[in-house]
């Protein structure tokens, strides 16, 4: 009886040392986090408005934690390749992914994903959002976004739109213009932003839906025609650029761009990265810069953000539904 009591005297004792070291660990994860360079993977290709933000997070955040993080890009695969990734790598922190709405535009796309966006990921931080403007270009006869939709009703199927893949913010964007204008226009998916942009400009491609950062340069050299923001108002930074809703009233769409790493990510890990990035969008430069590219720093936790994807499912589940957007 008392081998019997001593030997469960001590599996208690262990049990209870095990327990009371687990918040050390913890806290010793956060500590010693990151020991090596950080991956973060863009699930777009280089030159877009998605890796201008990128490329000024990373850098930040590398100086900031006294650790590289390094920009993968990975585009292909409406944004899986990448998205994927993630979601396959360890959840240790050390691979993370800076992706936009798509992210929750996924499960109203695909009957089969490779991966669950509730399930698989940890959320980060929402942490810029921006809208997009639609350029045309300067060989269509339209100054004004009225002008455009008379055109396109007079001319069905000419018009010719890109996106960076069907789903993505740009179009979805003129899937609800479409949808709210009553016009016809041809979707042409690319895989990136600049070979879009290209054919833009040479007038394979006659309108883009394009984030401000991109925009903005070709807009001021002259080179495209801007008729209109998605946002509800029109930009601080270009506000001779109407907003869309101020032709069609209700029109609005929001642009965001999150941080989110694999499942399985310790608490103390996401929350150290959260807090950094919440800093580093509240530095005076960066936000300056931000706001130059017409983006609104956020940094919001990572609850709020989980929030935030899950009402955007909802959200974008109807205008994909209305629009009859579906990909196998």
């Amino acid at each position: 009886m008392r081998n019997s009591f001593i030997k469960r005297a001590l599996l208690c004792a262990s049990l209870l040392s095990g327990l009371t070291m687990m918040p050390a660990s913890a806290a010793n994860a956060a500590n010693d986090y990151p020991s090596r360079p950080i991956t973060m993977i863009v699930p777009y290709s280089a030159g877009g408005n998605t890796d201008v933000i990128a490329r000024l997070l990373a850098q930040r955040l590398g100086e900031s934690m006294g650790q590289q993080v390094i920009v993968d890009n990975r585009p292909g695969g409406n944004t899986l390749i990448g998205t994927e990734a993630v979601a396959r790598s360890a959840g240790d922190g050390y691979t993370i992914l800076l992706t936009t709405l798509t992210f929750a535009v996924l499960p109203s796309l695909y009957k089969q994903l490779p991966f669950d966006t509730l399930k698989d990921f940890s959320p980060i931080s929402l942490a810029v959002t921006l809208p997009n403007v639609l350029v045309i270009n300067k060989e269509v006869p339209a100054q004004t976004l009225p002008e455009l939709i008379d055109y396109a009703k007079k001319h069905p199927g000419k018009l010719n739109y890109s996106s960076t893949g069907s789903g993505t913010s740009p179009h979805l964007s003129m899937e609800l213009l479409k949808h709210m204008s009553g016009i016809d226009a041809v979707h042409v998916p690319y895989k990136g932003g600049a070979q879009a942009m290209t054919d833009l400009l040479g007038n394979q491609i006659q309108a883009q839906f394009i984030g401000l950062p991109v925009a903005l340069p070709v807009i001021e050299a002259g080179k495209l025609t801007a008729v209109g923001v998605t946002s509800e108002k029109r930009s601080e930074i270009a506000p001779e650029i109407p907003a869309i809703a101020e032709f069609l009233p209700g029109y609005a769409m929001n642009p965001w761009f999150g941080i989110l790493g694999p499942k399985g990510m310790p608490a103390a890990v996401v929350q150290r990265l959260q807090e950094e990035i919440a800093r580093v969008l509240r530095e005076p430069e960066v936000k300056k810069r931000l706001q130059q590219l017409g983006a609104e720093p956020v940094g919001s936790t990572p609850e709020s953000f989980a929030e935030h994807i899950k009402n955007e499912i909802t959200l974008y589940q109807g205008i994909i539904d209305a629009a009859g957007i579906k990909l196998e």
